[in-house]
């Protein structure tokens, strides 16, 4: 597996840096945030939205959230527990593309558009980099959600083998 150094020299997008923490981390698990095709939301309006009833955090969930232009934007510190997938929030890292179901509002499908894919994975890489031992999973394996529209497991299965 190619360092993160040498993948993120390769790539176009930008990967915030993935800090060092305290706290063990043995999942990533991805999100999808449940919101109609091409609709164009951000970690603010996920913040915004996780604040009031009938979550009531203190602040966003998920630690990262993918924009529909591949935009890779912060949201809790990975420093913090996430408030994403009960149960397992102690010891994983919430990752969030928007989107993830059709223009009905209702309907799950994968909506993720090119950039987010690219950004996804690269993404994904760099945190593997920081936590390898990590699995990568998708909402769906722990709740019976369509959550993230797609079998993340599957998908990024690769880079767990590398390991």
């Amino acid at each position: 597996m190619q360092t993160n150094m040498e993948t993120l020299a390769e790539s176009r997008i930008h990967v915030p840096e993935i800090p060092r923490i305290s706290r063990k981390i043995d999942t990533i698990i991805v999100h999808c945030s449940a919101t109609p095709e091409g609709a164009n939301f951000n970690a603010s309006d996920i913040d915004r939205w996780h604040r009031k009833p009938p979550f009531n955090f203190r602040c966003i969930g998920y630690h990262y959230v993918v924009l529909l232009d591949g935009t890779i934007e912060l949201g809790r510190h990975i420093g913090e527990v996430g408030a994403h997938c009960a149960g397992h929030n102690k010891h994983s890292i919430g990752v969030c593309y928007i989107g993830g179901v059709r223009k009905d509002g209702h309907t799950p499908k994968d909506t993720r558009t090119l950039p987010q894919k690219e950004a996804l994975l690269e993404l994904l890489k760099a945190l593997k980099a920081r936590f390898p031992t990590a699995e990568i999973r998708g909402h769906r394996d722990f709740s019976p959600k369509n959550c993230p529209s797609f079998d993340a497991t599957k998908e990024y299965s690769f880079l767990s083998d590398n390991q």
